[in-house]
């Protein structure tokens, strides 16, 4: 586990809105659980919102059908084709095309876009399955997801298995043929899903609960099991060798008050108290494998700070102006 304070080294901790800290709890290539400390909701969804919809990456954009005999017409290709997730390492460093100046546009700029060819036709009665793996880069750092997957289980197992075929565009029978350009463009989210590297962004407030073990007492074996049956999750048990109510895992929690309500059904109110830690808050990050789910969540970090920036500088050019103005009509 680590822990990490997104303020500088002497941030005061009375005012501790402006200096969170992030404790990893799981870290894996595509899933990333984390908690968010000594902040507000307004913070933890504004960290959510740009992990969604701000972080780039890199996505088709245009496609040039020159040959499609399938039986899927070109614009439906084509969004397929955009939806496929490409490995997007490189997405910060790289330029929006609608920002380039080396090139016009055309997707032959090293800058700005990534150009992939496919030439795939069915010569057999045999059904041939189209896939992203026919996908040919002219950069090997962006390739599909998948593909990029593959090269590395293979690898390591050294052999291809048959799950490892792509994700499939079309399917051709005999004489069927595709033969297509595409251009890959940097974007985020916010333009459109296909650039959103976050499959699931999710949080949660870490929620407090104390047992009033007086009451708990007054209650029989049947009646404690009885409502720990009443939650949805299992959040609550007992214990095998002293009966007694524990807490199997707080963040079970839906916050759905089902045990409350069975407490105040069985003549107990206030047998148990649940409330959110309201500057506490758990995080589950799945990536969609453009970019690994520690690096969404850093850049995410980067993207903020450059916003806040932003309205930072805005307010203090405001702030300018309004003295100048006022200096002026003395």
């Amino acid at each position: 586990m680590a822990e990490k304070m997104l303020g500088g080294a002497g941030a005061s901790r009375t005012s501790y809105q402006r200096y969170p800290r992030v404790r990893i709890r799981e870290m894996k290539d595509d899933y990333l659980k984390f908690e968010l400390r000594d902040t507000d909701a307004s913070m933890a969804n504004a960290l959510r919102r740009v992990m969604l919809a701000e972080v780039p990456t890199i996505a088709i954009d245009l496609v040039e059908i020159e040959v499609n005999s399938s039986v899927l017409n070109d614009e439906f290709i084509a969004h397929r084709l955009g939806l496929i997730p490409l490995t997007s390492d490189d997405a910060m460093s790289m330029r929006f095309s609608r920002d380039c100046d080396a090139c016009d546009g055309d997707g032959q700029c090293e800058f700005c876009s990534v150009e992939f060819f496919l030439s795939v036709r069915c010569d057999s009665d045999q059904t041939l399955d189209v896939t992203s793996a026919d996908l040919q880069s002219t950069n090997p750092r962006v390739c599909p997801v998948d593909v990029a997957a593959n090269a590395l289980s293979s690898a390591a197992d050294g052999y291809e298995s048959a799950e490892q075929k792509g994700i499939i565009i079309v399917k051709l029978r005999r004489g069927q043929e595709l033969r297509l350009r595409a251009i890959a463009r940097k974007g985020i989210g916010k333009d459109h899903a296909k650039w959103s590297p976050a499959a699931t962004v999710t949080f949660m407030y870490e929620p407090q609960i104390h047992i009033n073990e007086d009451l708990m007492e007054t209650l029989t074996l049947e009646d404690k099991r009885s409502w720990v049956e009443s939650s949805p999750t299992k959040v609550f048990g007992i214990d095998p060798n002293t009966q007694q109510l524990v807490v199997i895992d707080a963040e079970a929690y839906t916050y759905d008050d089902e045990v409350i309500k069975k407490a105040e059904a069985m003549g107990k109110p206030g047998l148990i108290e649940i409330y959110p830690k309201e500057d506490s808050f758990i995080f589950t990050v799945e990536s969609t494998g453009a970019i690994k789910a520690s690096h969404l969540v850093i850049n995410a970090i980067d993207i903020l700070k450059q916003k806040l920036d932003a309205v930072r500088l805005q307010d203090e050019e405001s702030d300018m102006k309004e003295l100048t103005s006022h200096l002026g009509n003395l």
